[in-house]
């Protein structure tokens, strides 16, 4: 990879791992809606100007269709979902879920015939994860936690599939203008919704600058080094951005929320990150075509 890489690569992994924290914040006095909403109202707020200012909207000619595509896939439900699960679960165990991406994105590419290759060590990669994955549910979940560790599958499934998407139908759109037009589309989609659950109390000051961050910083700032590491190191390298961030999410709940450093967490995690390691590297005697 090279040193741009890297810098994205690090910078996308510690603003990645920073919702988690304010999306619990958010949602302690807001409606998930509502957070939704204003997280895709101020990042579309902050770069549609940028992105029609700049001309980049009128290159969309033609891509409109899997702009919409991705907005949902990668916006709508994901989001709402990750958003409605941390009212009942930990910013930290939602963190660790997410990290299981790469697993589900190997699995997608296999299963769309994007990868020919399943190797033997890509198998065991999948196992060591997916048994992450069974210690972080079976150590850390009650029996009423289910419906959002389903909730956050969906967010998994929506993430996986995003890059995906990007590489193959929208890398010579540009990023600016699919982000900002994304962000739009789930404002208006979630504009009723969220006028139908504003708050009718004072909220206190620190979930709205929860919110503003999560949208400016996280959302509009993180898009955009989004696609540019997809397009210098490719969607699959890409997904493996989870790697870092469930770290920073896990380090960030303990030490500011106070969230407890669980059994299911010391257990699951190192396996998840190693089979999604495994399952996502590349063989040693493939060539792949390097990116500018």
């Amino acid at each position: 990879m090279s040193r741009r890489g890297w810098a994205l690569f690090i910078s996308l992994g510690v603003i990645w791992g920073l919702p988690y924290l304010l999306i619990k914040v958010g949602v302690e006095s807001l409606s998930p809606f509502v957070v939704v909403f204003a997280r895709v109202f101020i990042g579309a707020a902050i770069l549609l100007p940028i992105a029609f200012f700049t001309g980049q909207l009128r290159k969309l000619k033609g891509h409109w269709r899997w702009v919409f595509i991705f907005a949902i896939v990668e916006m709508t439900f994901t989001f709402l979902a990750l958003t409605w699960a941390e009212q009942r679960i930990s910013s930290s165990l939602a963190a660790l879920l997410i990290s299981t991406v790469p697993l589900t994105a190997a699995i997608i590419a296999r299963a769309m015939g994007l990868d020919s290759r399943l190797s033997g060590m890509r198998l065991v990669g999948l196992g060591v994860g997916f048994a992450g994955v069974a210690a972080l549910v079976g150590l850390d979940v009650s029996g009423g936690d289910f419906l959002s560790v389903a909730a956050i599958s969906i967010t998994v499934l929506g993430y996986a599939l995003g890059p995906i998407i990007v590489d193959r139908k929208l890398s010579s759109a540009p990023s600016v203008a699919v982000i900002a037009a994304s962000l739009t589309i789930n404002a208006l989609i979630y504009a009723p919704f969220a006028w139908l659950t504003w708050p009718t109390e004072a909220v206190p000051a620190n979930a709205w600058w929860s919110i503003v961050a999560l949208g400016a910083v996280c959302t509009a700032g993180a898009f955009i080094i989004f696609f540019a590491l997809i397009a210098e190191v490719g969607p699959a390298r890409t997904t493996v951005i989870t790697y870092v961030n469930p770290g920073v999410a896990v380090i960030l709940g303990v030490l500011i929320l106070g969230e407890p450093l669980t059994p299911g967490i010391v257990i699951g995690f190192p396996l998840v990150l190693a089979g999604s390691f495994l399952a996502t590297r590349r063989a040693p005697t493939m060539e792949s075509e390097p990116h500018a």
